[in-house]
């Protein structure tokens, strides 16, 4: 699929799926994009056994890319495991950034605390973007209602040739916690904890109930995303 073929199809879906459910959303995806195609992008973080839930139901043998940034809390990666237990998801992909770009831009670890978006482009959107070239379509865990850029994210969006589907856009924070009951979910260990949102350790602290939901991400700072949603860079001329 071309750019501009991409534009028109996203349209379409988004258009066609505008008062459609979450589940409804991942089977339109999956009809959508040839089998092997397809896949899901999860930080196995607060929220995200909601979406994985509802990809499982639908088909457990979509690929579920995980980024470790190998910064992640020891309880991110546990409760991956148990994720992958409980839903029975057949794919887990670890996604982790190349050896010899972190040796080469952060051989101290610090890049965190000196350039935060570079951090981020070297651990996330890099090694990201490389396997999405495999991918005509993705689905993430995005809602409105964590505010910033995500405050309008349609369900379904153009990202240059490829669909990508934001099946809890229109979701509430009572919709998500119905769906954590009403489906008997584990929640994140740290969700007990202080926790709305989970990255990595270094960028990511406790929130008070009065903040926003993302208010422990960057905290302090202008930043608000990890640059992996906001239109990735091209790769061969194709495009993310």
């Amino acid at each position: 699929m071309n750019a501009n073929l991409a534009v028109v199809t996203a349209a379409k879906l988004n258009s066609a799926l505008a008062d459609a459910d979450p589940s409804a959303i991942v089977t339109a995806a999956v009809r959508a994009i040839a089998p092997s195609r397809l896949a899901v992008a999860s930080s196995f973080g607060i929220e995200s056994a909601t979406l994985l839930k509802i990809v499982a139901d639908v088909d457990p043998s979509i690929p579920v890319l995980f980024l470790d940034t190998e910064w992640l809390f020891p309880e991110t990666l546990s409760y991956r495991e148990t994720l992958v237990e409980r839903l029975g998801l057949r794919d887990v992909r670890t996604i982790k950034p190349a050896a010899a770009a972190v040796a080469e831009k952060d051989p101290h670890r610090d890049l965190w605390s000196t350039d935060p978006d570079a951090c981020c482009h070297l651990r996330k959107v890099e090694p990201l973007s490389g396997v999405l070239e495999n991918f005509d379509g993705w689905i993430n865990g995005r809602k409105r209602y964590q505010g910033g850029e995500r405050a309008s994210i349609p369900v379904v969006e153009a990202e240059g040739r490829r669909l990508k589907f934001n099946p809890l856009a229109r979701s509430t924070p009572a919709e998500i916690a119905a769906m954590f009951r009403d489906w008997n979910l584990p929640l994140h260990p740290l969700a007990g904890k202080g926790f709305s949102s989970v990255g990595c350790i270094p960028c990511t602290r406790p929130s008070h109930s009065a903040e926003a939901v993302r208010a422990g991400r960057w905290a302090d700072s202008e930043k608000t995303e990890c640059g992996i949603h906001n239109r990735m860079p091209l790769i061969d001329g194709a495009g993310i």
